[in-house]
């Protein structure tokens, strides 16, 4: 069996279509975008293009998006560029508890020079309730902040509806869609957004461009300084390779995208299922409806999880545990800890994530593999030998509900 890639949040396999159509810009038409000659003119054609087809996934004006390098200077970029737009409105932001950290970092970063940050708290599933939301604005709010999905426990927020108290008390709206937009149907106008994040690597195209949507009258403080780039909002020579990439990843996204999410779909519900069926004290995390296609987050009791990611990584199954940017830290990651995940339950999470070039004999694979390694790891465990001893489990934390989330399943 070759190794068996399940870490698809973290970056996707480029297609190949996508690899064929930026090589002209590796290697013939190399010239910048910004020069007079016809060389420079070909790269200015490229990077329009790639606009239009980026600007086509979510439903937006091409003059609405703006590149950049990745998700978080994307998510950077809208952050800051509001607070410093509308610092003379108000200097209150709130963001969701289970922001991606580019989106909470920043947040911190405002906390540093005056701005008062509101941080929602969300449900067991990670689901910021409106009601919540429409007590917390205040009149000096000037912006909110919740991502279209968490990364982690593949989680979807109704964005519609969170984006529509946010309008009604006339407050600007960002959201992070990297998981979402090319995976699921994503529309600036219906989701009611003023600014929407999204980036290439998840969508099997290249690393190193990502956009940000800004509707029209909205006001942004570049970041980045330094030239006429992007309409003068993002300065820095353009990465048109990887623009082009970008552009084409995305238009095979929105033409594949119901084939793929049926696809996915049916590869993760049988992985939930057969994991369940073969593991004990296994709970799954996230909402168990309301989900991404190709996400797969359980916790295993009794088990740490990076025990778990070393011994399936010597079987060629590559995962991993919490979110990308938290998993070395080999601690409770900032989402598990939002949904009040017991932390002694928490150690044992592992996070799959699918995509579009994933099998059934794969995940055969991980359902014959991964059962006997959670056994192994347990064999080894005091915590599980002092349960079969005793029937009581140890360090685990009050208003657990092991039988309810033991029996959660997807229909």
């Amino acid at each position: 069996m070759n190794p068996v890639y399940l870490d698809n949040q973290s970056a996707t396999r480029i297609d190949e279509r996508v690899y064929e159509e930026m090589v002209p810009y590796l290697k013939e038409n190399y010239g910048n975008a910004q020069s007079m000659h016809s060389l420079g003119a070909k790269s200015k054609d490229a990077l329009e293009r790639a606009r239009s087809q980026v600007a086509q996934l979510i439903g937006s004006e091409e003059d609405e998006i703006y590149f950049t390098s990745c998700g978080s200077e994307s998510n950077n970029l809208a952050i800051k560029g509001i607070a410093q737009a509308y610092i003379q409105k108000g200097k209150n932001i709130i963001v969701s508890a289970i922001e991606h950290f580019s989106v909470l970092y920043s947040c911190r970063r405002l906390e540093q020079s005056g701005f008062e940050i509101t941080y929602l708290p969300v449900d067991k599933y990670g689901l910021v309730s409106p009601e919540e939301l429409k007590n917390a604005i205040r009149s000096d709010t000037i912006l909110v902040s919740i991502q279209h999905a968490n990364p982690e426990i593949g989680t979807i927020q109704s964005v519609e509806n969170l984006s529509r108290v946010a309008r009604e008390k006339g407050v600007l709206f960002h959201t992070d869609a990297v998981c979402t937009a090319g995976t699921i149907p994503v529309d600036v106008n219906k989701l009611g957004v003023d600014l929407l994040t999204f980036s290439s690597s998840q969508i099997y195209g290249p690393k190193g461009a990502a956009a940000l949507y800004i509707r029209k009258g909205v006001r942004v403080i570049p970041q980045i300084d330094g030239g006429i780039q992007e309409n003068g909002r993002r300065a820095g020579t353009e990465n048109i390779p990887a623009i082009v990439g970008f552009g084409r990843a995305c238009e095979i996204a929105r033409s594949e995208m119901e084939e793929n999410y049926k696809k996915m779909l049916l590869l993760r519900n049988r992985l939930i299922e057969g994991l369940q069926e073969r593991i004990e004290y296994i709970y799954l995390n996230g909402h168990p409806e309301k989900r991404l296609p190709g996400n797969v987050n359980f916790s295993i009791e009794f088990v740490e999880g990076e025990g778990m990611l070393l011994f399936l990584n010597e079987e060629g199954i590559y995962v991993s545990s919490g979110s990308a940017c938290t998993s070395k830290a080999l601690k409770m990651s900032h989402v598990l800890s939002a949904i009040k995940l017991d932390p002694a339950i928490a150690q044992g999470s592992v996070v799959m994530t699918l995509s579009k070039y994933n099998t059934d004999q794969e995940i055969d694979y991980v359902l014959e593999k991964f059962p006997p390694i959670v056994k192994r790891l347990r064999d080894m465990s005091p915590l599980y030998a002092h349960f079969l001893k005793t029937g009581k489990r140890l360090e685990a934390g009050p208003g657990t509900d092991y039988e309810h989330k033991q029996g959660e399943h997807l229909e």
